[in-house]
C-alpha cells in the first residue's frame, strides 16, 4: 500500500484519571476525547488511513465515539501499551504502509501542523517524534526534601504521535517483545537508530487527570479572530453600470480595475483572510496574472471563504461600509447581503452592508472613487499547532 497510517492507541484503563470510565472516552467539547484525535488524522491530507487499537472490553464505547468516521474496525490491545502497539503493527502487515505515526488517545489536539512536521521529518530520518524543550528547573527529590538540582540543558518532554518507517518499528517491536519502555522512540534508541526533535505543541497535552480534561476542554474551544479589509477603485467614464457586492447597480460609471473592481467585495475578502492569517488578496490573485483580468470577484471571496472552511471554522459575522456619494447604496443593501451570504455559503443574517458619504469631502465626495471597509469575526478551532 505504501502511505501513511496514524495507528492511535487507547486500550489503556486510566486509573490515575479515576471514575469507571476510562479517559479516552470522557467527554470533550461534547465529543469523546479519543475521538478528537481520530478527526484530526483522519482529516489530514498527508495521512492515508487511521487504525485504533482498543481494549477488548470498549467495542461498545468505540463505536459511539467514532460513529460516523470512516475507519476499519479496531484492533485489541494487550495487557501493556507496548504490547497493543504492537498488535496495531502486526496488524497493518498486509497493508504494508512506507509510514507509521503511533498516537496516544489521551492527546486529543494533535494539531495539523504538528502532524505535517513529524511527516516531513520521516523524509529524513527513520524516526521522529514531537516534543518541547523542559522550561522548568528539575530538582530530584528524596523522603520529601529536594536532594539536588539537575541540569536541563538538552532535556526535552516526548509528545506523540511518534513517526517511523514502518518496516522499520515492527521489527523492533517484535525484537523487544516484553520490554518496559515508555515510548516507541525508545525502540529505535536501544538499536542505534536515529530519532529526529520536531517541535510539539503545549495544545497537545496528555489527558492524565482531572484538572488536565478541564485545560484540553479549554484548548478544544474555538477562537474568534477578527481581521479588517480596506480598498479604493477610482471612478471611470462611460460605463454602463458599477458592481458592489457583486450586484451590478445601473450607472453613466464604473470603477478602474484588473478584475471587475467590486471595491466592497475586495474589501470583504482582505477582512476574512486578515482574521485567519492568510495574507491579503493580491497573495493569491496578484493583478500581474492575466487570468485575473476582468475576473468577477466572487471568486475572491469564495476562495477566502473556502480557506476558513479548510481550517474547520466558520465566519460569524461580516460588517460592510461602502463609502460613496452615488449610487446610493440603501435601496440595494438587501440584494447585496444576499448576494454575499450565497457566495459564501453563510447565513444573510450574518452579514451586515452600510453606505456612508463623507458630505461631499475628499475623493469620494468629489466623485473620483469609491472606497470600502470590511471587518470579519471568524470562529476557529483552538489547536491548529
Amino acid at each position: 500500500m505504501g502511505g501513511c497510517v496514524a495507528l492511535v492507541v487507547a486500550g489503556g484503563r486510566g486509573t490515575r484519571f479515576g471514575g469507571d470510565l476510562p479517559k479516552q472516552y470522557r467527554l470533550l467539547a461534547g465529543k469523546a476525547v479519543i475521538r478528537h484525535a481520530l478527526e484530526a488524522f483522519a482529516a489530514h491530507p498527508q495521512v492515508d488511513a487511521v487504525q485504533a487499537v482498543i481494549h477488548p472490553d470498549d467495542a461498545t464505547l468505540f463505536a459511539e465515539a467514532a460513529a460516523g468516521l470512516d475507519l476499519p474496525p479496531p484492533v485489541h490491545g494487550g495487557a501493556t501499551r507496548q504490547e497493543s502497539v504492537r498488535l496495531g503493527l502486526e496488524s497493518l502487515a498486509a497493508s504494508d504502509p512506507a509510514l507509521v505515526l503511533i498516537h496516544d488517545a489521551a492527546r486529543p489536539h494533535p494539531g495539523e501542523a504538528l502532524i505535517g512536521r513529524v511527516i516531513a521529518a520521516l523524509a529524513v530520518h527513520p524516526g521522529a517524534i514531537p516534543a518541547l524543550p523542559v522550561a522548568d528547573t528539575l530538582k530530584r527529590g528524596a523522603d520529601g526534601r529536594v536532594a539536588d538540582t539537575l541540569d536541563r540543558a538538552g532535556l526535552w518532554r516526548a509528545q506523540t504521535p511518534q513517526g517511523f518507517r514502518y518496516a522499520e518499528i515492527m521489527d523492533l517491536h517484535r525484537r523487544f517483545q516484553g520490554a518496559e519502555l515508555t515510548d516507541d522512540a525508545a525502540l529505535f534508541e536501544q538499536a542505534g537508530l536515529t530519532v529526529a526533535l520536531v517541535q510539539g505543541s503545549e495544545e497537545n497535552q496528555k489527558v492524565t487527570t482531572q484538572e488536565d480534561l478541564l485545560r484540553a476542554d479549554r484548548a478544544a474551544r474555538p477562537e474568534v479572530r477578527t481581521g479588517t479589509g480596506f480598498d479604493v477603485h477610482r471612478i471611470v467614464r462611460p460605463a454602463d453600470g458599477v458592481f458592489l457586492c457583486g450586484v451590478k447597480i445601473p450607472a453613466d460609471f464604473g470603477l478602474k480595475g484588473h478584475s471587475d473592481a467590486d471595491v466592497a467585495l475586495h474589501a470583504l475578502t482582505d477582512a476574512i483572510l486578515g482574521a485567519i492569517g492568510a495574507g491579503d488578496i493580491g497573495t493569491h490573485f496578484p493583478p500581474s496574472d492575466p487570468r485575473w483580468k476582468g475576473a468577477p470577484s466572487d471568486i475572491f471571496l469564495k476562495k477566502a471563504g473556502d480557506l476558513v472552511a479548510e481550517r474547520g471554522g466558520r465566519i460569524v459575522n461580516l460588517d460592510l461600509t461602502i463609502v460613496c456619494e452615488v449610487p446610493k447604496v440603501g435601496p440595494h443593501r438587501a440584494a447585496m447581503e444576499a448576494r454575499i451570504a450565497a457566495i459564501l455559503g453563510i447565513e444573510p443574517t450574518r452579514v451586515n452592508v452600510k453606505g456612508k458619504t463623507t458630505e461631499e469631502l475628499g475623493f469620494t465626495g468629489r466623485g473620483e472613487g469609491i472606497a470600502a471597509q470590511a471587518a470579519a469575526s471568524v470562529e476557529i478551532p483552538g489547536s491548529q499547532a
